[in-house]
């Protein structure tokens, strides 16, 4: 690699991944990433978030190129990235990385879909792109993260680094799915890397932005490529150089060699977790270990007490302020609330444990489940500290009526690596998401199709399946 840019070697890794493809077991992998993303988006469909950008990509026009989720057209590539990616984030349903706290798959599959279709690329060169995308935005990602302060630099200077990294990776899936030479995949990226943007004060005080970053990182990553084969270029030191991305958004902080470190051969895309509830990650263990004291038989008539031990850093999300997570406003707000989707799952929910049925407006009014949240209380837990960030474990304790007490300890968080959904699983989480926008018949159909991605020669079975769409 010596005298080689990090931008020459991820090019060359990019274009090496287009022409050669990628193992049997990445494929199958990169299509469940699809597959994911592409319920979730039919799922928001009908939110106001859809209204809003389909609104904007309307009034854009243009030429017919790419399929919008929801809508019964087609618009330009960039247009239908940000309208898929903003439905693909909108739900916080969408993939994870651990440590570095990236939804890398919302960015990138939104951008590889519409480049593909307006490309007219073959399933198998999605599958590849989507791949190598997700790769570089983890890559990005861990960059990023300090392993002494536990946390992304990103984060703690209040940037959303999904929508940031998740630029680049966007970029370099439409470059390869655009058919782009190595040297021009390069450039893309380097493109990108001054249009990624993002801040979470929205996560402090309000707001509803952060649903569109994803959207904002597919549309920038398409139109970097598109500025790319059109002859606009970037600079081949964008990564490391004085005034490049790492300096400008990492400080002296960056760990470089993220990058690079295994890149083609010790992949990190099977590390993403699947999120099996439409709520924050950091309430996930919760979840799990409520719905396993339930499945062993306890009644919640019974429950005097609870106590959800978490790691102390995700204390401030799903915890804090008390009365407002006990007592969420909104279905939205119910999903960052550590109490609320306890006493969801103690209850029972729908899907996989806990389904977004069970965060509408209406059913956070129940007064059964705000009468059990409000026996919860969230404290922060030694072993849990421990192990955070490369999981986000919980404890939950219940004292009974009678003075016995029940503990679940939930140490990997399902749909990882060590606990992964299995295709079985990730298709009830697809039909009940896609459910909300299609017939039954509709979505065994596009199941079908997306199941047979990696053999097909054209998306247009899959993308005319989604253009019918109507929110439920």
């Amino acid at each position: 690699m010596s005298g080689r840019t990090i931008l020459q070697e991820v090019s060359r890794f990019a274009a090496r991944v287009r022409d050669e493809g990628i193992p049997p077991e990445l494929l199958h992998d990169a299509r469940r990433r699809v597959t994911d993303i592409v319920g979730i988006a039919l799922a928001a469909s009908g939110m106001e978030p859809a209204r809003i950008a389909g609104q904007v990509v309307d009034a854009w026009g243009g030429a017919e190129q790419a399929s919008a989720i929801g809508r019964n057209r087609k618009y330009p590539a960039a247009g239908a990235a940000l309208l898929n990616g903003t439905l693909a984030h909108a739900l916080d349903y969408d993939d994870t990385h651990l440590p570095s706290v990236l939804h890398p798959s919302a960015a990138v599959v939104p951008a590889a879909l519409a480049a593909a279709e307006a490309a007219g690329a073959s399933g198998p060169q999605l599958l590849a792109a989507v791949a190598a995308g997700d790769e570089l935005v983890v890559r990005v990602g861990m960059a990023g993260y300090d392993a002494k302060l536990g946390n992304s630099v990103f984060f703690e200077k209040g940037m959303h680094a999904t929508s940031i990294a998740g630029t680049l990776g966007a970029a370099l899936a439409a470059a390869m799915v655009y058919g782009l030479g190595e040297e021009e995949i390069g450039h893309a990226v380097a493109i990108a890397a001054s249009m990624g943007a993002g801040i979470i004060e929205t996560n402090r005080t309000g707001g509803t932005v952060k649903r569109v970053h994803c959207g904002w990182a597919a549309h920038a990553g398409v139109t970097a490529a598109e500025l790319a084969r059109g002859g606009l270029t970037g600079p081949p030191t964008v990564f490391e150089g004085r005034f490049g991305f790492l300096q400008a958004y990492l400080d002296d902080r960056a760990d470089p060699d993220a990058i690079l470190r295994g890149l083609g051969e010790e992949w990190e895309l099977p590390r993403i977790f699947f999120k099996p509830y439409p709520a924050n990650h950091f309430t996930h263990a919760g979840i799990d270990a409520a719905l396993r004291l339930r499945k062993e038989g306890l009644e919640v008539r019974e429950v005097e007490e609870i106590e959800l031990g978490v790691a102390a850093p995700t204390l401030r999300t799903i915890a804090e302020p008390r009365e407002e997570k006990v007592h969420p406003k909104s279905g939205y707000a119910a999903q960052f609330s550590g109490p609320f989707t306890v006493a969801t799952a103690l209850l029972g929910g729908g899907g996989l444990g806990v389904s977004l049925e069970d965060f509408t407006d209406e059913a956070v009014r129940d007064p059964l489940k705000l009468e059990i949240a409000s026996r919860v209380r969230c404290v922060a837990d030694e072993e849990c500290d421990r192990i955070f960030p490369n999981q986000f474990p919980a404890v939950l304790r219940v004292r009974l009526r009678s003075g016995e007490v029940r503990e679940a300890r939930v140490l990997h968080n399902r749909g990882g690596p060590e606990n992964p959904l299995s295709d079985e699983e990730l298709e009830v989480k697809f039909r009940a998401n896609a459910g909300r926008a299609l017939s039954e018949e509709r979505v065994g159909e596009l199941w079908n199709a997306l199941r047979s991605l990696g053999e097909a020669g054209a998306l247009e079975g899959i993308t005319a399946l989604v253009r019918e769409s109507r929110p439920a």
